[in-house]
């Protein structure tokens, strides 16, 4: 399959220079340890509005964004970035070092291949992607290309997760094989149009599309919404479960999982298919001396359980670790051992992490310094592809042992939630 979209300049220009090239430009362009890097911003609005913010230091020589009234901002605050509204013609300025990527899930992986095709640096928010065999060719495209990538699990960066990892690392709370995350997010009730809607002025819908098989333009599922249908996004799992899966991964060195179960209900009215409670058990394979863990997902509950409707320990939404000593329940901000009588004056280990220099710089620095960065697309790859297998298990139904090596549940029910076919003129692999 070639990556074709629709342009003959796109695939002339940014293959045609992919191939060409034997060092990525920002690697040429970026020599220099206190020289700007040349950024191109897709999405600049919400979470493209903070992504900016965290490097509006270097250079910001281009922006797009399908909405020109979302994009007003971030223009006025840039006057001197071009602007565009599809980002094939973003990607197409050869100056550009590196791109940040905060746009819906469902073009997350053609914005980015392009982008690396070309030798561009990437910084892309989480899930990485919309599917699992999207999120494969991303990571091996960021290999294969030598760049320096980070995903937008910015939690990553602050004290709190470091601390737990040192107290789990440090084996205070003994052997971990079990683990529960839940988070008490659902999805809204939301009501598809009867009859067309006309597109807003300013929009450029076919370009928000992307690959997606044609959809009527409805502001029910366009802006933050898209995320409640499962054709666009992937419910609450997708939207949280980097930041909070992203702890035990970390902590307990987990990668892909052996199995998965999972399911899932729709409990509220609306047109909107994303499920409203859901479970998912993973299971992890040994890890050296480190025992095989059980991890489930929760959301829709206030607990680690389908019963909890009130916080447990006081976290509504928390990942819980349960060793053979003790336990711990955390969140982003905080961390609470358990049983609390026997932690009163409890003293963590020493800090053997060091904090980090901030996300986005972190990503930056290592553009600059050709250095690594915590949650690249190796590490965040493999998260990203697991939270993705927990909503083909729960849309499937089916528990599957999950083959890595040929990215097969072993099952056409479960499979055929892999991938979403790409509308024709686009295709994944280049």
């Amino acid at each position: 399959m070639t990556f074709r979209m629709n342009r003959r300049k796109f695939v002339s220009s940014s293959l045609g220079l992919a191939a060409a090239m034997t060092v990525p430009p920002g690697i040429l362009l970026a020599k220099e340890k206190n020289q700007k890097l040349k950024l191109g911003i897709i999405g600049v609005s919400n979470r493209g509005a903070a992504n900016l913010a965290g490097v509006t230091g270097e250079e910001i020589v281009a922006l797009c964004d399908i909405d020109e009234k979302l994009a007003a901002k971030a223009r006025a605050a840039h006057p001197q970035a071009k602007y565009f509204k599809d980002f094939r013609r973003l990607i197409d300025m050869k100056e550009i070092d590196a791109v940040v990527i905060s746009t819906p899930d469902h073009v997350h992986a053609v914005q980015a291949l392009a982008a690396m095709r070309s030798g561009k640096h990437v910084y892309c928010e989480k899930p990485l992607t919309h599917s699992v065999l999207e999120v494969r060719e991303v990571v091996r495209t960021a290999k294969e290309k030598g760049l320096v990538t980070q995903m937008g699990t910015q939690i990553h960066a602050e004290a709190n997760y470091r601390r737990v990892v040192e107290i789990i690392q440090a084996g205070t709370l003994g052997d971990i094989s079990r683990v529960i995350v839940w988070n008490s997010g659902k999805p809204r009730s939301l009501t598809l149009a009867k009859t067309p809607t006309a597109i807003p002025e300013g929009v450029d819908y076919n370009s928000w599309l992307g690959p997606v098989p044609h959809l009527d333009y409805d502001p029910a599922r366009f802006h933050f919404l898209w995320r409640w249908f499962y054709q666009l996004g992937g419910g609450v799992l997708a939207d949280l479960g980097c930041h909070y899966m992203d702890l035990p991964h970390w902590a307990l060195n987990l990668r892909k999982p052996i199995s998965v179960s999972g399911m899932g209900k729709k409990m509220m009215p609306g047109d909107q298919d994303a499920h409203d409670l859901m479970q998912v058990d993973y299971r992890y394979p040994a890890r050296g001396s480190l025992p095989p863990v059980h991890l489930t997902w929760f959301h829709g509950v206030r607990g680690p359980g389908f019963d909890h409707d009130k916080p447990y320990h006081g976290f509504s939404s928390a990942i819980l670790f349960e060793g053979s000593k003790a336990s711990l329940i955390a969140d982003y901000s905080r961390y609470k051992m358990l049983p609390e009588d026997k932690f009163v004056g409890f003293q963590p280990p020493p800090k053997s992490i060091p904090d980090s220099i901030g996300h986005h710089k972190e990503w930056l620095e290592a553009i600059r310094t050709k250095g690594p960065t915590t949650c690249n697309f190796e590490y965040s790859g493999a998260l990203a592809e697991t939270v993705l297998l927990g909503n083909v298990a729960a849309r499937s139904g089916v528990k599957f042992d999950w083959n890595d090596a040929k990215a097969t549940t072993g099952h056409a029910d479960a499979d055929k939630y892999l991938f979403r076919p790409y509308r024709q003129g686009w295709s994944l692999y280049g």
